[in-house]
């Protein structure tokens, strides 16, 4: 019961019953010192307890220290994860102009693995189930997208565990949340630069320092910046049944956000579409409604009459 069960050290003060709610997959607490939590049906108020705003940096300072971190007003953003996955980012004034924030992700206290995201109705199209295991059997390249809160992680880690154990899996995050039921993961972080300004390690030089590692599936949680040249040129040359997500609210809307994060790292539209077509052989689509995380659409990537890159409906 790995998540939550190892925060004994960890004190979450007035967030303490929230944090240990078994149904608690997200906790927040505002500028204005109110909590919410979200318990798999939405967002709701919590009337209990009101943080001060004293109170509320000390927490965000103490939480984030915890991870290893530091936030103060050099570093009034920060993002740490506690224990085998509850991820916390903080902000402080003046970024954040009313008072601190934080953000907390709860995992499961049990991932769910493919056959409880089956029986529960992840995948509503029929085939899906089919399509989704024999992209993993088959050793294709997937990228998972959807936006926050919708599953990615979830999907990820549970289609993964799908991989012979044989298999040596790599898995790249900037904070460590995928949790992948599997005897052989390797899981490497991304670390930020100490008070000097030093000693930063991106996801793009860890997407390098994998290849090195003999990664039979090379995994990078969330592209959002460079990192995205390195997972493609990677997929390109002979590293299949790699993985990722990225942010996207449709499946139309993944080759803009694609161009988005490629030219981070100077790579132009034609070229990163060129990459991607060669790179990945499925995209899985997720939503949230009304409280429940689906599987909605699947597609490829595919060149228009421009040489951009569009999304093909599958």
């Amino acid at each position: 019961m790995a998540g939550r069960d190892d925060l004994s050290d960890v004190d979450f003060g007035p967030l303490s019953p929230l944090v240990a709610d078994p149904r608690a997959t997200d906790v927040f607490l505002t500028a204005e010192g109110a909590l919410w939590v979200d318990r798999g049906a939405g967002l709701e108020p919590d009337a209990e307890a009101r943080l001060a705003p004293e109170q509320a940096r000390e927490l965000a300072v103490r939480l984030i220290a915890a991870g290893g971190r530091h936030l103060d007003e050099a570093t009034p953003c920060m993002d740490v994860r506690l224990g085998e996955g509850v991820r916390v980012h903080a902000v402080l004034p003046p970024v954040s102009p009313h008072g601190p924030v934080l953000s907390i992700r709860l995992p499961r206290r049990s991932p769910p693995d493919f056959a409880a995201l089956v029986a529960d109705g992840f995948f509503a199209r029929e085939g899906d189930v089919e399509r989704a295991r024999a992209l993993v059997v088959e050793r294709r390249n997937i990228l998972v997208t959807g936006a926050g809160g919708s599953g990615k992680t979830t999907l990820l880690g549970a289609l993964l565990a799908l991989a012979p154990p044989t298999e040596r899996i790599v898995v790249i995050e900037d904070v460590g949340e995928l949790r992948i039921a599997h005897p052989h993961v390797v899981p490497l972080e991304a670390r930020q630069p100490n008070l000097e300004g030093r000693g930063a390690i991106g996801l793009d030089r860890l997407v390098r320092e994998a290849l090195r590692m003999r990664p039979d599936r090379l995994v990078v949680g969330e592209c959002r910046g460079p990192e995205l040249r390195e997972l493609l040129s990677a997929l390109n040359t002979g590293h299949d049944g790699g993985a990722g997500t990225l942010h996207a609210n449709s499946l139309a809307d993944v080759p803009a956000r694609l161009e988005a994060l490629a030219a981070t790292a100077g790579l132009g539209a034609e070229a990163l579409a060129r990459q991607a077509v060669s790179a990945i052989d499925a995209v899985l689509h997720l939503e949230r409604r009304e409280g429940r995380r689906r599987l909605v659409a699947i597609g490829r990537p595919a060149l228009d009459a421009r040489s951009r890159l569009v999304m093909e409906p599958t």
